[in-house]
């Protein structure tokens, strides 16, 4: 896994009742893994053989049997749900990278709208502790039945299905991708997110070539957008908001150029 840094106000982010955050992260999550192990599939990452085909969200979806895959897939998301919590991921990043680590595709996921979990410390840096625990009074204290607290779970679910089968369709009709090809997962940070730093430590920071632009990066990485972009959906259930594309490396279109010069 690696780590890369991003910036964009905290503030930006709504924050909703604390057992509405936890539902709508553990249905976030649920959906991220399911989203990787469909790339892992339709890209054939790992051979078709190795793969299961069970349903979700009422739709035929891959997961690999690997028991060392799925636990790595496991462990990184939830370090991702560990920086969500927290709310300074910006992107997520499904990296695919050639035999020579050159990047061949991001399927990207902008979280900067992920609802903010209220009550917990974030990357604002520490505050006095009558803000704190008035704000986890105002966390825990919303009444369920009140307007503010009501969430459309089957529009959520709708919109995550729509999500999974769309990303199925664009990745099966992507051009294949060389023999030999490995992934990992990556998160873009706002600038004011601090570095996950501790033990056990999950993350390393990522290649120079994908950094993104901040306030010490002047220019983001030379693959950061890739050459080209497909949109995939937006998702818009209530207080959940993401947007998913996939961008295809710069490093694809090399070969072809190169074959033409010859």
């Amino acid at each position: 896994m690696s780590l890369q840094t991003d910036q964009h106000p905290v503030e930006d982010q709504q924050s909703i009742p604390f057992n509405q955050a936890s539902q709508l992260l553990t249905s976030f999550a649920q959906f991220l893994t399911i989203c990787i192990h469909n790339v892992l599939y339709y890209r054939s990452i790992y051979p078709a053989e190795t793969f299961l085909t069970s349903r979700a969200y009422n739709l035929p979806v891959h997961q690999s049997r690997h028991p060392k895959v799925c636990s790595w897939i496991h462990d990184a998301v939830d370090a991702v749900k560990a920086q969500l919590v927290l709310g300074v991921v910006e992107r997520i990043a499904v990296v695919i990278y050639d035999g020579q680590t050159k990047v061949m595709e991001r399927w990207m996921f902008d979280v900067a709208g992920f609802p903010a979990w209220k009550g917990f410390k974030d990357a604002r840096g520490p505050r006095a502790d009558e803000e704190e625990e008035e704000e986890i009074a105002e966390a825990t204290g919303i009444a369920e039945g009140s307007a503010e607290s009501k969430i459309n779970w089957a529009n959520v679910d709708e919109q995550l299905r729509a999500s999974v089968r769309k990303l199925a369709y664009v990745a099966e009709k992507m051009a294949p991708l060389p023999e030999g090809c490995t992934f990992t997962i990556a998160v873009e940070l706002r600038d004011e997110g601090e570095a996950p730093i501790g033990h056990p430590q999950p993350w390393i920071p990522t290649q120079s070539n994908l950094q993104t632009k901040s306030k010490d990066k002047q220019a983001p990485g030379e693959d950061v957008g890739g050459a080209r972009t497909t949109p995939l959906r937006a998702v818009e259930a209530g207080p959940l908001f993401f947007e998913c594309w996939v961008e295809e490396g710069k490093a694809r279109e090399k070969p072809s150029s190169d074959a033409s010069n010859e």
